[in-house]
């Protein structure tokens, strides 16, 4: 008990002299009370029939009827497959930035190296809206650069982006194309940390370029790696939207609708909120498990994880 006493004002004496830090926090703590845990509140509307006259406290409780509505309804199994078959072809192409990363790290012509990671950083900064404009037109089968690559050989294009079949590769590997460069930021950070006497002691033992990639930096970057490999697979049903949203037509939509397309048509536009809020709230539960399972998965059989 007395011991319980002294770690308690131990503590209080530690926040009395870091006040001023503390105080800092207030701000931080405020916003997410007000933007990220108030608004959990709504989180009843998946286990109620909600009616926006009566409120949240006024609608009626329906247990887990919308939980069931969804598990059985047709968009089920495909809202699903497609989720996870876009987020696993996206997870395959999670070690292209580290390979850009180690690319970068050999070159030794500072000019060239500062202009090589200026062009792969600038698309990043396109906008989703610009960026599928640009894709809309490029890949036009009449007008765009591969219509007019066929018409150079008496071909017919294919319409790609109104082919189910072709959605999947189109989303990943233009976003590949738009975020490699940013992504391998952390990775050449990471890189920059290694202590230069390792290469040169490395060179002294006769080590070759590829020994030093092999076992110098490749284990330097595993910690981080592995860390934001978690964070992937813990959002595998986390699919974005908005980019998916403005990619869809009548031609694809069996590849190309995902969970967030199916929550926001069936919640803003069929106004079927509690619906909604129950598949969102499906897909949170199921990206938090993954996520708790990923982690254990690499603590146990590495020395990385979360927490």
């Amino acid at each position: 008990m007395k011991s319980d006493v002294a770690g308690f004002r131990r503590t209080l004496g530690q926040i009395h002299r870091n006040r001023g830090l503390y105080l800092l926090l207030v701000p931080a703590v405020i916003l997410s009370l007000l933007f990220a845990y108030k608004p959990m509140y709504g989180v009843l509307i998946a286990f109620k029939d909600y009616s926006p006259a009566l409120g949240i406290d006024g609608s009626p409780w329906v247990g887990l009827k919308h939980f069931e509505k969804f598990f059985h309804s047709y968009q089920f199994s495909t809202t699903i497959k497609n989720t996870i078959i876009i987020s696993l072809y996206s997870i395959a192409t999670f070690p292209i930035p580290i390979v850009l990363a180690l690319m970068v790290n050999q070159m030794r012509a500072n000019r060239f190296r500062r202009f090589f990671q200026t062009v792969s950083y600038m698309p990043h900064f396109i906008s989703t809206v610009v960026m599928v404009g640009l894709m809309l037109i490029l890949l036009s089968p009449s007008t765009g650069l591969v219509g007019n690559l066929y018409k150079l050989f008496g071909g017919d294009a294919p319409d790609l982006i109104g082919s189910a079949g072709w959605f999947s590769s189109i989303y990943v590997w233009s976003d590949v194309w738009q975020h490699v460069g940013w992504d391998s930021i952390i990775y050449i950070a990471a890189l920059s940390t290694v202590d230069p006497s390792l290469y040169e002691a490395a060179t002294v033992d006769g080590a070759s370029r590829w020994h030093k990639i092999r076992y110098i930096d490749i284990p330097m970057l595993m910690p981080t790696a592995i860390t934001l490999l978690i964070l992937r697979v813990g959002g595998l049903l986390g699919v974005g939207f908005e980019k998916v949203y403005l990619m869809q037509n009548d031609l694809n939509i069996p590849a190309s609708e995902i969970l967030s397309t199916y929550i926001y048509k069936i919640g803003l536009l069929s106004s079927q909120y509690s619906f909604s809020s129950a598949v969102n709230l499906f897909n949170t539960v199921i990206n938090f498990l993954l996520l708790i399972l990923v982690n254990q998965i690499s603590k146990k059989y590495s020395e990385n994880s979360l927490w």
